[in-house]
């Protein structure tokens, strides 16, 4: 079985318009965790935060 990897020419050059492309895929993908890790994650952490109180102040407090 031969290897693939070893048959990629090494001598050509990736056009331009592809380099554009593959990058703005992977912002888009980066984006795209970082807004659901927002939404799905941190935004109710805090909201579960919030209403249930800080439980290190309110045992301070009694």
């Amino acid at each position: 079985m031969s290897n693939p990897f070893k048959k990629i020419l090494h001598h050509y050059e990736v056009p331009d318009v592809l380099k554009k492309k593959v990058l703005n895929d992977v912002n888009m993908i980066k984006l795209t965790i970082d807004v659901a890790d927002l939404f799905l994650v941190k935004y109710p952490n805090t909201i579960g935060t919030f209403f249930s109180g800080n439980s290190k102040n309110s045992k301070k407090k009694k």
